[in-house]
């Protein structure tokens, strides 16, 4: 068995997650929740600056979160749902008919990425792809009702580790289960340097010389 992960942004999805959300939420937010987001994405600025684009990533995706507190479950599936309407023409169609030959093949197909998770759940039903997804959760009471808060950002080696977490609890034969990644940004070095088989999409110059240097495959529409 094959384990093929799918990175979102800038891979699966050729758009950036951030300007759709922003998009859909001047159709939606009150006053109130671009208060929220405002004072979020200041601090988001000021985390990127210090401290690097994961940390940029992590204060924008609270500060969204936070707007979203009081919404219900569906209420949130509706807003992402917008997203994709906005973002449809960024799928990244060569890679979503490459996913259906790994399925093809009896593969296993994880979108993996930290992105939040009604965005991809949203996403992934509007391209008709059947697979796992591991990503930023938003937080729900018992009630179903959003928090405001999220779990873990799955970024970086936590990308690794969740990809671990899920072979082994999915596998019997762990130690043969191969592992394919499909990927565009720096971020994502630790999952490349872990697959078996590491697959570079939409490379910037940075991406595009790592690649290089490691051998690794650029992965091209036909």
């Amino acid at each position: 068995m094959a384990v093929v992960t799918v990175d979102f942004d800038g891979t699966l999805f050729q758009g950036n997650s951030f300007k759709v959300m922003f998009e859909a939420a001047q159709k939606d937010f009150n006053l109130k929740q671009w208060a929220v987001v405002g004072a979020g994405v200041i601090k988001a600025v000021v985390s990127g600056i210090l401290k690097g684009k994961n940390a940029f990533r992590i204060s924008f995706f609270k500060a969204f979160a936070k707007s979203f507190k009081g919404k219900s479950e569906t209420e949130m599936d509706e807003f992402f749902r917008k997203l994709v309407d906005i973002g449809r023409e960024d799928i990244h169609q060569g890679l979503v008919q490459k996913i259906h030959e790994h399925q093809e093949q009896g593969d296993e197909i994880i979108v993996l990425s930290g992105a939040l998770h009604p965005f991809l759940k949203a996403f992934t039903r509007e391209v008709n792809l059947q697979v796992h997804i591991i990503s930023t959760k938003l937080q729900y009471d018992q009630n179903g009702i959003c928090t405001g808060e999220i779990g873990t950002v799955i970024n970086g080696d936590e990308k690794v580790k969740e990809v671990k977490n899920w072979v082994a609890a999915e596998s019997d034969l762990v130690e043969k289960t191969e592992v394919w990644a499909y990927a565009d940004s720096l971020s994502d070095y630790p999952l490349f340097q872990f697959a078996n088989h590491p697959i570079v999409v939409n490379p910037d110059d940075a991406m595009k010389k790592l690649a290089e240097k490691h051998n690794w495959p650029i992965f091209k529409s036909a």
